[in-house]
């Protein structure tokens, strides 16, 4: 990543898809090329869907957050909130229903191995894990209410990021990279 006017600095960028039996893992890297420190975040967005043709409604989801972002009128975080017990609640499995999520999800619950597991099972009994390990605090679930009308619902967006929306700008866990340092993550996705 060159230096441009919005962001000024010079990292190297490395990413690793494998695709295997377990499905699909990604390996991300960034190292600070640059002489001074660098403000860091990085995130994805992948779609998930688990039955061709069908909506969201029928899927099952579950995220193992305790907490999520609520946001202005922008979309902005401006504060967080626990989930127990709102509409947010996808702690244990739940149908999605008319939920419309565009919701960043934190502090997240780990297994023992260090991974967050985010869930979407189909009533016909097919179902998708993505995974992320612990460089991933934020989980950006989206139900696509406001794409295309022949995309929408269609799929969740379930977006493993580092640091929240903005973060940038507000500094909210953004991670920084020492001249020389270095940052990895991996997150994937996983058929059941």
């Amino acid at each position: 990543l060159h230096p441009s006017p919005g962001y000024p600095w010079r990292l190297a960028l490395t990413l690793e898809f494998r695709l295997g039996r377990d499905g699909l893992s990604v390996t991300a890297g960034a190292r600070n090329e640059d002489r001074v420190p660098a403000p860091f975040g990085m995130g994805f967005h992948p779609y998930l869907a688990v039955s061709e043709g069908a909506t969201v409604d029928t899927a099952s989801l579950a995220v193992p957050a305790r907490r999520r972002l609520v946001t202005d009128d922008r979309g902005l975080p401006t504060s967080a909130t626990a989930v127990a017990g709102s509409e947010f609640d996808f702690r244990t499995a739940r149908w999605i229903g008319d939920s419309v999520l565009d919701t960043c999800f934190t502090d997240l619950q780990r297994d023992d191995d260090g991974l967050a597991r985010v869930d979407l099972d189909h009533p016909g009994g097919r179902g998708v894990t993505l995974w992320a390990d612990g460089a991933f605090r934020y989980l950006m679930v989206f139900t696509g209410d406001t794409l295309d009308p022949e995309r929408r619902r269609r799929a969740v967006a379930v977006e493993p990021m580092t640091c929240p929306p903005d973060a940038l700008r507000s500094g909210t866990d953004v991670v920084r990279l020492e001249p020389g340092g270095s940052w990895s993550g991996r997150w994937g996705i996983t058929p059941r």
